[in-house]
């Protein structure tokens, strides 16, 4: 069975930072492009980043550029969102995503985790 699961949210304040996990099961992702995304209570879930098989490529929604890096160990089948200069705003659920292709392409996803609270107090 193939599960990604996410793990490093927790409470943190403004300004803080956090790791969040993404560790992948059941099949390698080490040929997959790779994501994180985010849903606000009351809002659509938001693309937050990508990351292509080998890591040479990154994307990034605006909001997040400067703040946030994802990086990716295919020896470890693990994706991480390095999260810095946290806002309110920032707080969400956390999923992590993959695609059957190489590199990122929109916002859908064939694999999906079960997400990670992360909550930003002011």
């Amino acid at each position: 069975q193939v599960q990604l699961v996410e793990s490093g949210g927790g409470l943190v304040q403004a300004g803080g930072s956090l790791r969040l996990s993404c560790a992948a099961s059941g099949r390698s992702f080490s040929t997959n492009a790779m994501g994180w995304f985010r849903q606000a209570p009351g809002k659509a879930r938001e693309f937050v980043a990508a990351i292509s098989w080998s890591g040479s490529s990154t994307d990034y929604v605006d909001s997040a550029k400067g703040r946030f890096t994802i990086s990716r160990d295919n020896a470890k089948n693990t994706i991480y969102l390095q999260m810095n200069s946290l806002k309110p705003e920032d707080t969400a659920v956390y999923y992590c995503a993959a695609q059957y292709s190489s590199s990122w392409y929109g916002t859908s996803a064939a694999f999906w985790g079960q997400g990670t609270q992360v909550t930003v107090s002011s």
